[in-house]
C-alpha cells in the first residue's frame, strides 16, 4: 500500500464527478430543448473515462488507495470500462428518446446518468464496508431518479415509487447484515473481515445470519428469485431509455459488489453462501422462464428475461470455490464475468431496438408492436433476432459461448449436485427459447401493422449495427475476452 497512489486509484471517480457538476452547470446556459451542450460534453466525458479505465486495466497493476479503502485492479478497471461504455452506448440510443418524451427540462438526464455510473465505479473498486454502502446509495438513488425523470407520466411515478420502497427494503437488508459482521469482526475492511472469519475464533450462527442479509441485498441488485419484485413493474413502468440505464451497467457493478463481499470477504464461509446461491439460481431460472411465458410486453418479457438470465451468473458465482481447487475457482468466476459481461452487450441490443421504434411517436413495447418489422426494416429485424437467438444461448452466437463457460464451470467440479444443476439450466434454457422465438416469428411471419421505413440517426444506426455485429463476432471468436476475464479474475485473486 503506497499512499501517492491514493488518487491514482480514483482519477476516474474524480472525472466523473467534476464533469457531472459542470455538465449541470452548462445546462444552466442551454436554453435548447434537444440539450446538445450536455449531451456532446457526456460523451466526451466517458470517452475520456473509458480510455482512463482501459489504460489501467492494461497495465494490469493492483493499486490500493485510502489506507487499503479503494482497490483499482484489473478486475475493475476492465468492469468499469464495459460500464463506461454501456452508459456510452445509452446516451446513443436514447438520445432522441428523452428529447420527444420531455425528459430534457433541465438536463438531468445526463447528470443523473453519471451520478448513477459514478456510484457503480465506488461500488467496484470499494474494499471497505463503508463505500461498498455509499456506493450503492449514489447508484440506487440516481436509478430512482431516472425512473421518475419522466414526471408528467403516471405509469413512471409509479414504477420508480416501487423501485425507491423495495430498494430501500434491500438496502436495509445489506446494511443490516454489513453491521452484524462488522460487529462479529470489529473491522470494516474487506481484507480485515476475511481474517478475521479465517481465524476460527468467531461464532459461526453471527456469521451466517449476518450473511443472509448480505445475500438478500446482493439478490436484490442481481434481481434473482425471491428479490425480483421490482424487476418487471420497474422495466414495464420506466422510460425505456431509463430501463437501459438503471438494467445494464448496475449488473456490472452488483458482479463486483458480490466478488467482494463473498470471495474476497467471506470466502471462508462459501459452504454456506454457496447454498444459498444455489437456491436462488434454481428459483431464478424457474420463475424467471415460466413467468415470461405468459407476457405480451416485451420490456416485462425481458425483465423475467433478466431474472433467468441472472441465475446462470449466480451459478457460475457458486461453482467457483471446490475442494480448494484455485485453477477452478478462476475458471467459475471468469465465466461469471464473462457472462454479464455479455449480457449487457446483448441488453443493449435489445433495448436499443425498442427505443429505435419509439421514436416514431408511439412506445414500442407490445409484441405485437414488432409485427411485420422483417417487411419495414430487414436490418433492424436481423440485429433484433440476433439478439432473440443469443438470449436463448444458440450457437453460433456470444449466448451460447456464456452459458456453456457456465455449465462446463459447474460440470468440471465433478460433483453431482452441481451436474444436476447443469442438467436443469439446459432444460430451462430450452423452456425459454420459446418466448424468444415468439417474438422473431412475429417480426419475420405476421403482418405489419405500418408500412412506412424506419429511420435513424447515422450514429444510432452505426452504433446498433456494432452492437448487434459484436453478439455474432464474440459467438465466433469468444477467446479474446474470455482470456481478458480470466486474467482480471485471476490477478484479483492473487491479490
Amino acid at each position: 500500500m503506497i499512499d501517492r497512489f491514493s488518487w491514482i486509484a480514483i482519477y476516474p471517480e474524480i472525472v466523473l464527478l467534476v464533469m457531472a457538476c459542470v455538465i449541470a452547470l452548462t445546462d444552466l446556459l442551454d436554453k435548447s430543448q434537444r440539450r446538445m451542450g450536455a449531451y456532446i460534453l457526456s460523451v466526451l466525458t466517458l470517452l475520456a473515462v473509458a480510455g482512463l479505465t482501459a489504460t489501467y486495466a492494461i497495465g494490469g497493476q493492483t493499486i490500493y488507495g485510502f489506507e487499503g479503502m479503494v482497490v483499482s485492479d484489473p478486475m475493475a478497471n476492465w468492469l468499469k470500462c464495459f460500464a463506461v461504455l454501456a452508459v456510452l452506448v445509452t446516451f446513443v440510443y436514447g438520445r432522441t428518446y428523452v428529447v420527444e418524451r420531455g425528459m430534457l427540462r433541465g438536463g438531468e438526464w445526463y447528470v443523473l446518468s453519471l451520478l448513477s455510473l459514478l456510484g457503480g465505479f465506488v461500488l467496484i473498486s470499494a474494499n471497505n464496508f463503508i463505500l461498498i454502502y455509499l456506493g450503492l446509495e449514489c447508484l440506487t438513488l440516481s436509478g430512482y431518479a431516472l425512473v421518475a425523470l419522466r414526471r408528467d407520466h403516471g405509469t413512471a411515478v409509479e414504477a420508480a415509487m416501487k423501485y425507491f420502497v423495495l430498494g430501500a427494503m434491500a438496502s436495509g437488508f445489506l446494511l443490516y447484515g454489513l453491521s452484524m459482521l462488522y460487529g462479529a469482526t470489529g473491522t470494516l475492511d474487506i481484507a480485515g473481515v476475511f481474517k478475521a472469519v479465517a481465524s476460527g475464533q468467531i461464532k459461526q450462527q453471527v456469521l451466517v445470519f449476518g450473511l443472509v442479509f448480505i445475500v438478500a441485498g446482493l439478490a436484490f441488485k442481481f434481481g434473482a428469485v425471491p428479490f425480483h419484485m421490482w424487476i418487471p413493474d420497474v422495466y414495464q413502468g420506466a422510460p425505456t431509455a431509463s430501463t437501459l440505464m438503471i438494467g445494464a451497467a448496475p449488473k456490472l457493478a452488483a458482479f463486483a459488489m458480490a466478488i467482494r463481499l463473498l470471495v474476497e470477504g467471506l470466502l471462508p464461509l462459501a459452504f454456506d453462501w454457496q447454498q444459498m446461491l444455489g437456491l436462488l439460481a434454481i428459483a431464478s431460472l424457474l420463475i424467471g422462464n415460466l413467468a415470461a411465458i405468459a407476457q405480451t410486453n416485451l420490456k416485462r418479457m425481458l425483465a423475467y428475461s433478466t431474472i433467468s438470465q441472472m441465475g446462470f451468473v449466480l451459478l457460475g458465482l457458486m461453482a467457483g470455490v471446490v475442494n480448494g481447487n484455485a485453477l477452478a475457482a478462476a475458471n467459475a468466476y471468469s465465466s461469471a464475468m464473462f457472462y454479464i459481461v455479455t449480457y449487457v452487450l446483448t441488453t443493449l441490443v435489445s433495448f436499443g431496438v425498442i427505443l429505435l421504434l419509439s421514436r416514431e411517436g408511439f412506445e414500442s413495447e407490445e409484441i405485437a408492436d414488432f409485427a411485420g418489422l422483417n417487411q419495414r426494416s430487414p436490418l433492424y429485424a436481423g440485429i433484433m433476432a440476433i439478439c432473440l437467438f443469443s438470449l436463448a444461448g444458440l450457437p453460433p452466437l456470444v449466448g451460447f459461448q456464456a452459458k456453456l463457460s457456465v455449465l462446463q464451470a459447474l460440470v468440471s467440479t465433478g460433483l453431482a449436485a452441481y451436474i444436476a444443476l447443469a442438467v436443469f439450466a439446459v432444460i430451462m434454457s430450452l423452456i425459454g427459447a420459446f418466448y424468444y422465438l415468439r417474438v422473431i416469428k412475429v417480426m419475420y411471419f405476421d403482418d405489419a401493422a405500418i408500412d412506412a421505413p424506419i429511420q435513424a440517426p447515422l450514429d444510432m444506426r452505426a452504433v446498433l449495427s456494432l452492437n448487434g455485429a459484436l453478439l455474432l463476432v464474440l459467438g465466433i471468436l469468444p477467446g479474446a475476452l474470455m482470456a481478458l476475464c480470466a486474467k482480471a479474475i485471476v490477478q484479483m485473486l492473487a491479490t
